[in-house]
């Protein structure tokens, strides 16, 4: 059977999950609970946080897959990546590594890494997609999620995109944080809707907020986060109600 992901399947390390969402390792250490990281794809983030002391579940629906199908979904990921980035290297790659096969070394050792702890640690690795997680209501300190639901609108509608950040926000505590990266397509299109999906998450009691990450390095960009806060009294699933309505 020809297996496809719909999203590319990257490998990325724990230090750049640090610069894309403004967080550093100690930081990351104190954080006072489990992290969610959906979707996970082939990354190293759960292994090389734990030995920070932090607790990291991720979740992708790709998990469900044999385990080399899932290799070859993160090998191509890894191609088409470099792909790109050789066609356009300011947008695709980091300001301080101008060499695409530089920059995706730390790709191949985050992807052995995740094959190693996903074979010793399965459950850690949850096979599930978005807008229905199996977890707890409340249940993360910190959610993240990257590349995803804005660099893909071709898969997810605006609707969609409503109905997952509810679901991040409902398994994410009061007085955590769920923290989404880009916020642009592949084209580099920023979400026309996003001021929308704002005001609809408003009218859930979920707070938003665009926070800039500062460069983490000379000569490197500053970019934005979505940062969305949760109530401290809503335990249920949040019913997503029609974007339509919400921002019209």
């Amino acid at each position: 059977m020809d297996h496809q992901a719909p999203t590319l399947i990257t490998s990325r390390p724990l230090d750049e999950y640090c610069r894309l969402f403004g967080l550093t390792r100690s930081r990351l250490g104190a954080v006072g609970g489990p992290v969610l990281d959906c979707p996970g794809g082939a990354a190293g983030l759960a292994a090389e946080a734990r030995q920070l002391g932090c607790e990291v579940i991720a979740a992708d629906p790709v998990y469900a897959l044999p385990p080399p199908v899932l290799a070859e979904l993160a090998r191509a990921g890894r191609r088409a990546t470099e792909a790109a980035a050789r066609t356009d290297p300011g947008r695709y790659l980091p300001a301080d590594r101008r060499s695409p096969e530089k920059y995706l070394r730390s790709w191949d050792r985050a992807r052995r890494i995740f094959t190693a702890d996903r074979a010793a640690h399965p459950e850690r690795y949850i096979a599930a997609a978005l807008p229905r997680l199996p977890f707890a209501d409340r249940t993360f300190a910190l959610t993240l999620s990257s590349y995803l639901l804005f660099a893909y609108p071709e898969v997810f509608s605006a609707q969609a995109q409503l109905a997952a950040l509810l679901e991040l926000a409902r398994v994410t505590r009061p007085g955590g944080e769920v923290r989404v990266y880009p916020l642009h397509d592949g084209t580099g299109r920023r979400c026309p809707h996003l001021p929308g999906l704002r005001a609809a998450l408003g009218g859930h009691r979920i707070a938003t907020e665009m926070r800039e990450v500062p460069a983490a390095r000379p000569g490197a960009r500053p970019h934005r986060l979505l940062v969305l806060r949760t109530p401290a009294r809503e335990a249920r699933r949040p019913r997503a109600q029609s974007f339509a309505a919400a921002s019209g």
